[in-house]
């Protein structure tokens, strides 16, 4: 049995019922780690077939790792649900303090069930837990003003979480979002409308106790060894000093940064919006998430003039990244600095996902260029590429929905052309927008084949990367197997709670040695690579049973027409890649 009951012990609360109650989960965090592997379990005990995402038999569930408060970078919360966007698996990772606070309370886990008759938010500090009224939070304009004002409200400053949604959660947009700490997000596959379906406006989790280890002097050289690893290591320097914003331009020069909704993989003002112009003249401060030493976290200072007050300025600090910079700039054709900015906080205000809400706007700019949109539905919006200022009327029309246009964009990209047409050039996966990677073929089999149809399952624009290097062409039975190899890595380091950043640190040898300290021992890298596989398998089998089907799913022609980095995209190579893959999760 675990020694750390911290780990083991799991809290449910049912909304409905207001009632609280902790069970020792020490069979599932044996079995299955923490994090993802802990969470698709509880997700399948918890969430029956056809339950509807915004119903109330859809649960919450946040769960976190052995490393947990232990070792770097190992930050991260994992959120699993019914995906209100996809109908199927929805699963997020967040980092902030989330995982250190829900650690340091007690918990290895947090199940909520059920729904609130009115507006709630859940306080819990260690073994007090309470749910209190947010009705005056609910229909604050501002996700930022509900963090403050909880933060003025809640105990445990420093050490705690803050959970909340926007109005974007409370109308239940199926991309809605949650924000933690102000600048990291549950973000992508809807866990906001979740929320908003509940009533529950917030989380705060606050909590003081100690985690024990195995060894004291091994656990001191593990970390120091990892700590070293971490803050020497060429990537995480790179990281530290420009952020993932980094990557714009070396994907521009590629060819596979998407633009003006995918009409080309280049964008001629790439380098006014890339990380190093954005470091140079507009960062005001790095942040990091709790425990890790690289403070990726890029904040710009956003300087506004105040009408009629020369010489006075309203300063906004806006978190940025690759994602939301390529799909609330290059994909919307935005070069103006401050414009994109603009955007970014608008979308950030509502708590919205940055890339479906970015990749739902292109696709409207492109229907309403091709005649597809009646003028009388679009609110007397014009959307043109690069104009910043309708961009943010539109997506404030998204949340209040005067028009069925808006109410059609509010629901995502693939529902609002089935009913308007475009379907060629509504660009997604499984129902979840495309990421930024126009790299070519892996990097379109990865969001398809991957469990949350993201970017992050599988990194498959890497494999177009290495190809294109080593001038080297990858069969669609190879692409498959290195896709699910990665995967299925992935699977191990996010029952961990580590942050992928850091996936070529956190090596299998050196997993063991940190789990050997942190009182889970596990036996071999082998059992580590199964676990890694048992868990890909349930949560493909979560999808199938909640009706997903990857050969049904349709490539958006956009994706076979515009030539990628690594060459053009065949839907052949596509559906062989995909038939391939589903032999490797079929068992």
């Amino acid at each position: 049995m675990l020694s750390d009951d911290s780990l083991r012990k799991i809290l449910y609360v049912d909304l409905g019922k207001r009632s609280f109650w902790v069970e020792d989960r020490n069979d599932l965090f044996e079995e299955w780690l923490g994090g993802t592997g802990v969470g698709i379990r509880l997700l399948q005990e918890e969430c029956p077939e056809g339950t509807d995402p915004l119903g109330p038999e859809n649960p919450v569930i946040l769960t976190v790792g052995p490393m947990t408060s232990l070792f770097p970078m190992a930050s991260k919360t994992v959120a699993c649900f019914k995906s209100p966007h996809t109908k199927n698996l929805g699963e997020s990772h967040s980092g902030g303090r989330s995982a250190a606070a829900i650690r340091l309370a007690g918990y290895g886990g947090i199940v909520i069930r059920g729904m609130s008759e009115s507006p709630v938010y859940l306080s819990i500090s260690g073994d007090d837990v309470s749910l209190k009224d947010a009705s005056a939070l609910w229909g604050m304009g501002s996700s930022f003003t509900v963090g403050r004002v909880l933060r003025e409200r809640e105990a445990g400053a420093g050490t705690r979480t803050i959970m909340r949604i926007g109005r974007a959660g409370e109308k239940m947009i199926p991309y809605a979002c949650v924000t933690m700490e102000t600048f990291r997000h549950f973000g992508r596959l809807g866990l906001g409308a979740v929320f908003g379906s509940k009533k529950l406006k917030a989380i705060v989790v606050a909590g003081k106790h100690s985690i024990p280890v195995a060894d004291r002097k091994l656990y001191r050289q593990a970390y120091q060894e990892i700590f070293k690893l971490t803050t020497e290591s060429d990537l995480m320097q790179k990281y530290h000093e420009v952020g993932t914003a980094i990557n714009i331009m070396p994907l521009n020069t590629l060819g596979g940064l998407p633009t003006r909704n995918l009409q080309k993989g280049t964008f001629e003002c790439a380098e006014n919006i890339s990380g190093e112009s954005l470091a140079g003249n507009y960062l005001g401060r790095r942040v990091a998430c709790g425990h890790c030493p690289v403070a990726c976290i890029h904040l710009a200072a956003l300087r506004e003039p105040y009408e009629e007050e020369p010489y006075f300025y309203k300063t906004t600090m806006v978190s940025y990244d690759y994602e939301p910079i390529y799909s609330l700039g290059s994909m919307l054709g935005i070069s103006d600095v401050n414009g994109l900015l603009g955007l970014m906080h608008t979308v950030e205000t509502y708590a919205l996902d940055a890339m479906s809400t970015g990749v739902v706007l292109a696709w409207a700019t492109e229907a309403i260029q091709k005649g597809l949109i009646p003028a009388s539905e679009t609110g007397g919006v014009r959307l043109e590429w690069g104009d910043f200022r309708a961009y943010m009327r539109a997506v404030e029309k998204i949340i209040e929905q005067p028009t069925d246009f808006y109410k059609a964009l509010a629901q995502g990209v693939d529902h609002a052309s089935e009913i308007y047409g475009g379907k060629e050039f509504a660009l997604s996966w499984g129902g979840n927008e495309m990421p930024g990677y126009h790299t070519g073929p892996a990097a379109h089999v990865g969001c398809l084949t991957g469990a949350r149809h993201s970017h992050l399952d599988s990194a498959g624009y890497s494999i177009d990367q290495k190809r294109m290097a080593a001038k080297k062409d990858i069969s669609p039975q190879e692409m498959a197997e290195t896709l699910f190899k990665e995967e299925q890595w992935r699977q191990v380091l996010s029952s961990l709670v580590v942050c992928f950043f850091a996936r070529g640190i956190y090596a299998p040898d050196l997993v063991l040695k940190a789990l050997s300290v942190s009182a889970m021992p596990f036996e071999s890298e082998e059992a580590l690579w199964n676990l890694g596989r048992r868990i890909l398998l349930e949560k493909n089998a979560f999808k199938t049973r909640h009706g997903f089907d990857m050969r049904a799913v349709s490539v958006p022609k956009r994706i076979i027409d515009v030539p990628a980095a690594a060459g053009q995209v065949s839907e052949d190579m596509i559906r062989n890649a995909v038939a391939h893959y589903l032999t490797l999760v079929s068992g």
